[in-house]
């Protein structure tokens, strides 16, 4: 999508802190952190929400899930983590691209 952030990312228009890519997906630092960690995992195929899943989708988001948990240890994650996916505006998902927050290296309390 022409005017999505994250697609611009993605594409490399908009350079980013990446901390792991592959064909699939794009995860990479937060230019607005709430967390001592916070990371974007980023489909590269753009979608808005879970509600647009397909099986194949759902395959990449697992990968994704798998991804997250293979390497949250060398982030510092390795005492707990949180994931976060807004999903619509009134969830305060701000960019309408399916993304998942990775958030943890300090304690978390419910509303951080």
């Amino acid at each position: 999508m022409q005017d999505c952030i994250f697609c611009k990312i993605i594409a490399g228009e908009i350079p980013s802190s990446k901390v792991y890519e592959d064909d699939e997906i794009l995860i990479f630092r937060d230019i607005d952190p709430i967390a001592r960690v916070h990371l974007l995992c980023v489909p590269k195929e753009h979608y808005k929400t879970v509600a647009e899943l397909n099986a194949a989708r759902a395959e990449t988001l697992g990968r994704a899930l798998q991804k997250i948990g293979s390497f949250a240890p060398s982030f510092g994650l390795d005492g707990g983590y949180r994931l976060v996916m807004n999903q619509g505006e009134a969830a305060g998902q701000t960019v309408p691209h399916l993304h998942i927050h990775i958030l943890g290296g300090e304690p978390l309390s419910w509303g951080k």
